[in-house]
């Protein structure tokens, strides 16, 4: 590591175990409240038990292995990558179970997934092309070990994967013709109907899918094709999926932090959420020379800026504060009639897109109440290929 990025790592690091640390932290800071996300890691533990799934949750949420490794300490069999980088990430810091969940086409990232599968005991990647078969198969000849494969199956998102019927029949065919490639069955994933707001309609519809699913699970064993593996869902559509019976992994992967994004999406009536929100970002005032409008160090390089919505202040603004971009290094806040804030004053805000936020901090600073009480390195931070 370099020095620079030690220096990144550890600005914080004296305040670990310091009473009333939290607000002496150097901001922005990406904040994780400690118990809020024990409690989220083992809510979808006992979920995954009660419904007889394993869960293999997504690591392109946290980048990062302390948190993997808290996950298969939990009961997760392994973990989701959705970047042939993160997963180098993930099987250098001892992760011994990986799906990779995105097509691999070049000749270097084939190169390099060679590479990965001689180290890693038990790394998988996804397929939908049969050219793609064709080369992994070439080259897992070529480095001498054989791949485990899944058929990545598109369900209605058509971001990748292949759609189900004779296509993708012929392409689990064409996999088990190879000696140098693993079957292993199905990954799929509803990505377009996690964020539908009323339960019901994201219910009947997402069951809609996993009939897809089960129908091309169906079909595969009459081609006597097993599938070991149907691995898909998330966070949105956890507490539907398995009704349907088909999925045998979860890989949620937002539970763990929530955000706006998946709090403002609506469970069944009468039940109260499963997860709540661990994941905030911390930012102080910096200026304060307009009447109305006081000014923090958190602008867009501190949030990801996909969603409709600016982030939610949680804690340090008065009721009726409100949060808006100032520009790339700073945010300002709109303050009720006749409020103010002091210089120095320190206030929190939800995320409103948990993922992509990730991707802009080198760290995670974990509190508990009002302490600092440890720093989680985010290895896999800007790991995009």
């Amino acid at each position: 590591m370099s020095t620079l990025e030690n220096s990144k790592r550890t600005i914080n690091h004296h305040l670990i175990g310091e009473p009333g640390s939290v607000a002496q932290l150097a901001t922005p800071a990406l904040i994780i409240q400690k118990d809020v996300f024990d409690a989220n890691v083992q809510a979808m533990k006992e979920h995954c038990v009660r419904n007889g799934l394993s869960l293999r949750p997504h690591s392109k949420t946290h980048k990062s292995v302390t948190i993997a490794k808290i996950q298969i300490e939990a009961g997760a069999v392994g973990v989701c990558c959705a970047k042939l980088g993160e997963a180098e990430v993930m099987s250098a810091g001892g992760i011994e179970s990986i799906l990779i969940t995105s097509p691999l086409i070049t000749a270097q990232a084939v190169a390099r997934l060679m590479t990965l599968n001689a180290k890693t005991p038990d790394l998988m990647v996804v397929v939908d092309h049969p050219e793609n078969v064709e080369t992994l198969a070439a080259a897992a000849v070529s480095a001498g070990k054989s791949l485990s494969v899944l058929i990545d199956l598109d369900i209605g998102l058509h971001r990748t994967g292949i759609a189900p019927g004779e296509g993708a029949l012929e392409l689990a065919q064409d996999i088990a013709r190879h000696a140098s490639l693993t079957f292993k069955g199905l990954q799929a994933y509803a990505g377009h109907l996690m964020h539908i707001d009323e339960f019901e309609e994201r219910r009947k519809k997402s069951l809609e899918e996993m009939q897809r699913l089960k129908t091309m699970r169906d079909a595969l064993k009459e081609l006597e094709i097993d599938c070991a593996i149907i691995s898909g869902g998330g966070t949105g559509t956890y507490n539907i999926d398995p009704e349907a019976n088909v999925l045998t992994e979860l890989q949620g992967g937002s539970y763990i932090f929530m955000d706006r994004q998946y709090n403002a999406v609506l469970g069944p009536k009468d039940t109260p959420p499963l997860f709540d929100a661990s994941l905030f970002v911390q930012m102080t005032v910096v200026s304060k020379n307009t009447p109305g409008i006081v000014t923090t160090d958190a602008g867009f390089k501190s949030f990801a800026t996909d969603a409709e919505d600016p982030p939610q202040l949680v804690a340090g603004a008065p009721e009726g504060a409100n949060f808006f971009f100032f520009g790339d290094e700073q945010g300002g806040i709109f303050l009720p009639d006749g409020q103010d804030l002091a210089l120095g004053h320190v206030l929190t805000a939800l995320t409103p897109h948990c993922d992509p936020t990730v991707n802009l901090y080198d760290v995670y600073h974990v509190v508990e109440g009002d302490m600092l009480i440890d720093i989680w390195p985010i290895e896999a931070r800007g790991c995009s290929s």
